[in-house]
């Protein structure tokens, strides 16, 4: 995946970054941390290297508390829409290498691995 992103001027956490925000745009840097598996200070480079690049904006200031909510610009939503269709092929490859009979399982797996993290 760090390979079919870097064609898209991309790494691994700015791709996720950038999921995440499409999903649910206005997050802060913890927010999309927390949602990334990532600290907050390694989440705060990814931002400003997506901003820097044009892809999120997020304001200078806020006029309460400190979190700066984030979002995609049109560059950020065309970027992520070319990713997209490498990394799903590449999920897609994954799958596939999952007999049938044991994927309904791995998936139920993972989905418990997910919660226990979160709870």
């Amino acid at each position: 995946m760090d390979h079919a992103l870097r064609e898209h001027g991309l790494t691994v956490p700015q791709y996720a970054c950038l999921e995440v925000l499409a999903a649910r745009p206005g997050l802060s840097n913890a927010e999309l941390a927390r949602a990334t598996f990532v600290t907050r200070q390694s989440m705060n480079v990814v931002l400003r290297g997506l901003q820097d690049a044009k892809l999120l904006t997020r304001p200078a200031t806020v006029e309460t508390g400190r979190a700066r909510p984030t979002s995609l610009t049109d560059e950020g939503r065309r970027r992520l829409n070319a990713a997209q269709g490498a990394v799903y092929a590449i999920e897609a490859r994954m799958i596939e290498a999952i007999p049938d009979d044991r994927l309904t399982a791995l998936l139920e797996d993972l989905d418990r691995i997910v919660r226990s993290l979160t709870d």
